[in-house]
Formats: C-alpha cells, structure tokens, sequence
C-alpha cells in the first residue's frame, strides 16, 4: 500500500512538473528576410536545429522579397526584426528616423552574388563584359554596389562599358535572365547553380570572392524594439551563434540535408554545392559581431556607387553589446 501511494505521488508529481513546463508558451518573433537564399544557410539551420526553440522563441519567418519591402514591413510594424543589407539602415537614419534601425548581429560577411553568363566560355575574363547587357539587381542595394565596386577594380565603368539594366523587381530578375534578357545575370545561391544545371547560363565568377568582406546582410530592429526586448535580442542572437558555430562544424552535405524544408524544390545536390561554395568564400559570418572595420568598408562601397547619403559612425547603428555577450558566455 505504501509503495502504491509512492508511486501515485511520484505519478502526479512528474504530471505537474510536465504541465508547468508545457504551458510555458514560447516568445514569438516575427522574422522577415529580404530572399530566400542559401546565402542565409545559418539562419535556416537555428530553425531545423531547434536552436530559437530551445531559447524558448517561435520564430516566425516571411520572405518579403527586396530591401525596401523588408524596410517596409519593419518601420510599419510588420515585422519585429529583419535580416537584409546593413545599408538599409544608413539610409533610413538619413531619413531622419525618430526610432533608428539598429543592426544587432552579422549573418554574412562578404557579397553572396555570382557573375553568371548565357554563353558558355572556356576561358573567361571581365574584359569580356564590355559591350555586353548586365542584368542588375536594384539601385542603391548591396548586390548592385558590391558588383559595380568589382566592375571598377577590373577596369569596367558600369555606366559607360556595359549596357546595365536596373529596372527589373528583385524577385522577377530570374526569369527575366531565363527569357532571354541580358548576355549576363547577378544572382544569388542556388539559383546561380539551377541555371548551370538546366543550361540557361554558366557561373563564371564570384563578386564575393572579389569584393571581400563586408557586413552584408545583418539582423536589426528598431532602437524601441531593443531597448524594450534586449533580453528577446540576446535569445536571438544566441540560437545564430549556435548555428554559426554548427555549420563550420559539420560538412555542405548535413547542411543541406538539414535545410531541406526551406527547398523543397531544390535538389539535395544543388543545396550542397551551393552551400560549400559560401563557406569556401567564407561568406558565412563566424561570430554574430559586426566590427568597425566592415561597417567603414561598407560606406566605402556605398560612396563610390554614389549612393552614401552621409558618413554614419558604428557606434550610431551599429550594437555589437549582445553580440558580444553571447559569444563570450556560450
């Protein structure tokens, strides 16, 4: 009898502790990102790993397809943080924003474009882009400034040499290049790869390898946001660390295995060669923390595309604190 009453409370006991713990209902945030690209395998990977869950966050993504969009959703409201280009940031403060976008944390550190060509070429050469149509992405946007950065180090006047088309939309710049527009195309992972595999152009180079390091795309919110969820921020930005410490870890292959739900039409093949061709460029951020020396080569990128509107200091936009935190305590 004294056993059975042991067990009964033992029974109710183990009950109430699962009971406590399931109703503790995890912290919702909404999450909007510029694409859908392999570029941002380390994002994907803190999902499929359970990295924001077991921080005790629901992390509830949307693709909103362009930089002005994802600015969009983020000043409206619509969205608590976003992942886009660190220059978004440097323009809305231009704006004279009353609540600045702050970036809080890295996810990559070079361009995550590759120069791709209708013509196959055996031997290529940037030289052979003068008199050619370049599909562009949009004015004013990190993918365009980092190319025409690399167009002038190889002696190519973007506006003068190549006949650049900018008036496409983000999203539609694909199947623009697929139907027949421009001799060559700007275009992120695994696009770039799936136009190698069905034979609609050929991957001939890699402004990420050409551009170096820069702060390229980077998760922010607003100042109110951080200043009210800076705990929420350190949750977040913990889940990114574990899944940047995770992908240099472990092999192209169990990454893209991992990331499979976010590509379900791309094949597993695709997702590897596409990652391992990030992480041989190190385009993947190591740490979560943007240093001064990215943010300065960045405004340099912007000022000579002509699209700088003022020099903004790190310390203005830039919060390396719970970076910084997180990857000394884990």
């Amino acid at each position: 009898m004294k056993r059975f009453f042991f067990m009964i409370v033992s029974f109710t006991l183990m009950l109430f502790i699962l009971v406590a713990c399931g109703g503790q209902k995890a912290e919702k945030v909404r999450l909007a990102e510029v694409t859908r690209s392999v570029f941002y395998t380390p994002l994907y990977i803190a999902i499929s790993e359970d990295f924001f869950k077991k921080e005790g966050l629901d992390v509830e993504l949307k693709t909103t397809w362009g930089g002005d969009k994802t600015m969009t959703a983020l000043l409206s409201n619509g969205a608590d943080i976003a992942l886009v280009g660190s220059e978004t940031s440097i323009y809305v403060n231009a704006q004279g924003a009353s609540d600045p976008i702050i970036n809080f944390a890295q996810l990559t550190q070079t361009d995550g474009t590759f120069l791709v060509a209708r013509e196959k070429t055996d031997h290529f050469s940037w030289e052979q882009l003068k008199g050619k149509t370049f599909l562009g992405q949009r004015k004013g946007g990190m993918p365009q400034m980092a190319g025409e950065f690399v167009l002038k180090q190889k002696g190519i006047d973007p506006k003068k040499d190549i006949d650049l088309i900018q008036t496409i939309d983000f999203a539609n710049i694909p199947n623009s290049f697929a139907s027949g527009t421009g001799d060559y195309v700007q275009l992120f992972e695994p696009q770039a790869s799936i136009f190698e595999k069905e034979g609609i152009g050929r991957i001939v180079a890699s402004f990420g390898k050409e551009s170096g390091r820069i702060p390229y795309t980077t998760f922010m919110a607003k100042a109110s946001y951080l200043k009210k969820n800076e705990a929420t921020a350190e949750k977040f930005t913990r889940a990114i660390y574990k899944a940047q410490q995770w992908i240099e870890s472990h092999s192209s292959k169990e990454a893209a295995l991992s990331i499979q739900d976010q590509f379900k039409d791309t094949e597993p093949s695709i997702l590897e060669s596409s990652i391992e061709r990030y992480k041989q460029q190190k385009s993947f951020a190591q740490n979560p923390i943007l240093d001064e020396k990215e943010w300065n080569q960045l405004q340099t990128i912007m000022d000579e595309a002509g699209e700088l509107p003022k020099y903004t200091s790190h310390q203005k936009l830039v919060n390396t604190k719970i970076a910084e935190k997180v990857t000394k305590n884990h």
